[in-house]
């Protein structure tokens, strides 16, 4: 089992002119103590627009800094946009090559398309189209970096005969990952040979099913993306460790319903001007269900106690953490990533939370093969 930290950099109203420069540099000094402390990765999301939820817009920026920052902690670009009119493909490949290179060879390259028309239509996404734009892009991107010269014409993206430069240190290239939130993408993903990065926040045992589905098509992925398989699976809970069970529940059980109803507010009224019939059926599953926790809330009355105790969130003093993460290594997540600066927490509780977790939960999952 590996852990990683992941990051949105939330910064939540009311703000002043040092609010998200705190954050930021908070976020910094968490990594660098994390990896101290025995993390193995820190996730960093491409987000644009969402304020409050998501300040987290130039990611490779931020990661470049913890590069220097660090010296063994991967560097998790979760996720990159693949669509062109965000992100072109060549400037892709050029900025993670040139971040694998000065981190010494530490990057995963996560990708995705963006769950929500609201923050990718401004950039001309056509979503009825982006799906194959990612497989096409997410197939073109490995050969900028293993091919000295490439020339390739698809349907949404031309190149004449190139050399892509930099070539990142990792060879033949980085791990390649998706995020997956629809059921069906873990499926595209173990065909395609990468890792899946679950962003759905839920019961571990409700991922048990998709896992599988993973897991059988990565067996044998017959639509192999870059040079070699990465089958992973990393999990995604909201996180938080006290040495009193109850104060940790009391801090950050309000935080994370304060999460579930920032995303109501912003993803919610993207989708009510559209009929059912008329989304494109990629994003039918994001339309209907925001997020499986966010419907048990409302179901709930906003009660955090039921999704800490069915495991949606990892919460409580250590030993409590530890049998929530035994829920996820028996869904089959190879990796679980922690979300810890969430809402309003103070940077000196998510610091202690951190140094629990490497004193007493990473121990019990890293096994001597390890």
């Amino acid at each position: 089992m590996k852990f990683g930290m992941m990051y949105e950099l939330e910064v939540p109203k009311p703000w002043n002119e040092r609010s998200e420069y705190d954050v930021f540099h908070e976020a910094v000094e968490q990594t660098v103590f994390a990896e101290q402390m025995g993390f193995d990765y820190v996730w960093l999301v491409e987000h644009h627009f969402l304020e409050q939820f998501a300040h987290s817009s130039a990611p490779e920026v931020w990661l470049g800094y913890v590069a220097a920052r660090t010296q063994t902690i991967r560097l998790g670009h979760g996720v990159v946009l693949l669509g062109g009119m965000i992100n072109h493909p060549v400037r892709i490949a050029e900025r993670i090559a040139t971040l694998d290179i000065m981190s010494s060879g530490r990057v995963d390259f996560g990708t995705g398309r963006g769950s929500n028309p609201f923050q990718i239509e401004p950039f001309g996404v056509d979503l009825e189209t982006n799906r194959e734009e990612w497989e096409e892009l997410v197939e073109v991107i490995p050969r900028m970096w293993k091919d000295e010269w490439l020339e390739t014409e698809g349907r949404f993206f031309t190149l004449p005969e190139r050399n892509v430069i930099p070539k990142p240190i990792q060879k033949p290239h980085p791990p390649i990952w998706v995020a997956c939130q629809q059921p069906d993408t873990f499926a595209i993903a173990g065909r395609k040979g990468i890792g899946a990065l679950c962003f759905t926040v839920g019961p571990p045992g409700d991922l048990a099913g998709r896992i599988a589905d993973y897991r059988r098509e990565v067996a044998n992925p017959t639509e192999q993306v870059g040079a070699f398989k990465n089958d992973q699976v990393a999990g995604f809970t909201i996180t938080y460790c006290d040495e009193d069970d109850k104060a940790a529940r009391e801090l950050m059980g309000p935080q994370a319903l304060w999460y579930f109803d920032v995303i109501k507010k912003i993803y919610g009224p993207a989708w009510q001007e559209w009929s059912e019939e008329d989304i494109p059926p990629s994003y039918r599953y994001h339309a209907l269900n925001i997020t499986q926790a966010d419907n048990q809330a409302s179901s709930q009355g906003l009660d955090y106690t039921p999704l800490i105790e069915n495991g949606s969130f990892c919460i409580g003093d250590p030993d409590r953490c530890i049998e929530t993460i035994q829920m996820y290594e028996e869904a089959g997540v190879d990796q679980v990533l922690t979300f810890m600066q969430v809402g309003n927490v103070p940077h000196e509780k998510i610091m202690n939370s951190i140094r629990l977790f490497g004193e007493h939960v990473i121990p019990h999952f890293k096994r001597p093969q390890d």
